[in-house]
């Protein structure tokens, strides 16, 4: 009738309460979602290929300078992010560690010798390739599990930064002999007997 209250029964009584608290949780939710930063793109493992050359790399520390290859026919010249260059002697280099290695055919007289200079050493001719080695949490783990170096990943690029498509698992076979006490790095020692102190 009409200017009465209308009765709930005592299951309706409790529930009102309860239906009034989840519509205020929701909408404080709802609020708050569209006020919260937008949620950064979420970014897979790095896999081999996908590691890319830093732009200021030449200014980087050289991690190791005129490397003599005379097997390859290469001089190669390596360098270091300068986080990764505080790394002491003994531990493993740390997640966002990049290293950056030039390679330079080596000049060949005529003979088919390797030309050599005053000091002895090969000299370089014209750069033929640039590798990446970059160290990221995750990193790598898509490649067998035989060929995985801890969590570092490869990448090759020409002398003009363009993307090659070479095979890293030969790569990977030449770093994991050295296992995780060196931190699947080629030239560790040597790295840190010439590092400056």
């Amino acid at each position: 009738m009409a200017g009465q209250v209308p009765a709930f029964s005592f299951v309706e009584m409790t529930m009102i309460p309860r239906f009034a608290l989840a519509t205020v949780v929701t909408a404080a939710a709802l609020s708050a979602c569209t006020q919260m930063a937008p949620i950064s793109s979420y970014k897979p493992p790095l896999k081999d290929g996908e590691a890319v050359i830093p732009a200021d790399y030449k200014t980087w520390p050289k991690m190791l300078s005129a490397v003599q290859r005379p097997d390859a026919k290469q001089v190669r010249e390596m360098y270091i992010d300068p986080k990764g260059n505080q790394t002491k002697a003994g531990d493993a280099f740390p997640y966002g560690t990049v290293m950056v290695m030039e390679n330079y055919a080596a000049i060949v007289k005529p003979d088919g010798s390797l030309e050599t200079g005053s000091d002895g050493k090969l000299v370089k001719g014209n750069m033929v390739r640039i590798f990446v080695m970059e160290k990221a949490r995750g990193a790598g783990q898509d490649v067998p599990e035989a060929l995985r170096n801890g969590e570092w990943v490869y990448a090759a690029y020409t002398p003009d930064g363009k993307k090659t498509d070479d095979n890293y698992a030969p790569c990977r076979a030449c770093h994991l002999p050295l296992g995780e006490n060196k931190d699947y790095v080629q030239r560790y020692d040597e790295y840190f007997a010439k590092r400056p102190s």
